[in-house]
């Protein structure tokens, strides 16, 4: 072991770090010791890698995923800190329609919908799919309409498919009615209402669906259909219309 080198707890009192978050990047490969006793395990660091964990603390106290840490420290800041940018640039746009939806909640109280039942007939839709988190739906859902756009009709039917239980991860899937489509959308009967406002807010016209399930004892079937019934490119965000659909799982 050479004499220049730092005792863990030395090295963490030097780069402003606790000994707990050093073994943690080690152990994630962010920052790796000069060397470890082989007896004790007991890690060892080198005074010019302060830097590097000086670095490492910073972007982490910005909100910078540790991945994305270990690639600055290996030379590529410049693309990781731009996509760790846009990252936290969606989150605050996700966070503000939070804040959105949150203040209505406040304003108005929890929303009472007018549900209707509804038979739906089976339907030939082309349909596409993206992975998706419950923080990331919005931009899955663009993603799907955006591949769907070149079989879109002037009057076809556009419609979200979305799980009825939300995962860590799922699929988000959007579908276009077509007469020559490669799918069937399976008809069936529906609990249905009528959203009128942005989509950010559709969350509180699913839950007053899924209320009157337990209302009235039905059990519902995903996944939950969002059908678009006009154009957000030339409707304000506050007239958008969406019926929100949920089978009826216990009627045939």
């Amino acid at each position: 072991m050479s004499d220049d080198l730092l005792p863990i707890g030395r090295f963490a009192r030097l780069c402003r770090l606790s000994v707990k978050q050093l073994r943690h990047y080690d152990d994630l490969g962010v920052l790796a010791p000069a060397w470890t006793d082989p007896a004790s395990g007991y890690r060892y660091y080198r005074p010019d890698q302060a830097r590097d964990a000086l670095m490492a603390g910073l972007l982490r106290a910005m909100g910078v995923p540790l991945p994305v840490v270990a690639r600055v420290l290996s030379g590529d800041a410049g693309g990781a800190l731009r996509e760790a940018r846009d990252g936290i640039e969606a989150d605050i746009a996700r966070r503000r329609r939070g804040l959105r939806l949150l203040d209505r909640v406040l304003a108005e109280g929890l929303p009472e919908h007018e549900v209707a039942i509804v038979r739906e007939p089976a339907r030939r839709v082309f349909a596409a799919r993206e992975s998706a988190t419950p923080l990331t739906i919005p931009d899955a859902t663009g993603a799907c309409v955006r591949r769907l756009l070149p079989r879109m009709s002037p009057d076809g039917l556009l419609v979200g498919l979305f799980p009825l239980d939300m995962a860590d991860e799922f699929d988000v899937r959007v579908a276009v009615q077509a007469a020559d489509g490669d799918e069937v959308l399976p008809g069936g009967t529906f609990a249905a209402a009528v959203h009128v406002g942005p989509y950010e807010e559709i969350p509180l016209t699913v839950h007053g669906v899924l209320a009157w399930f337990g209302d009235y004892g039905h059990t519902p079937a995903g996944p939950v259909r969002e059908v678009y019934l006009n154009d957000p490119a030339t409707t304000p965000p506050d007239h958008l219309e969406t019926r929100v659909m949920v089978r009826v799982g216990d009627e045939q």
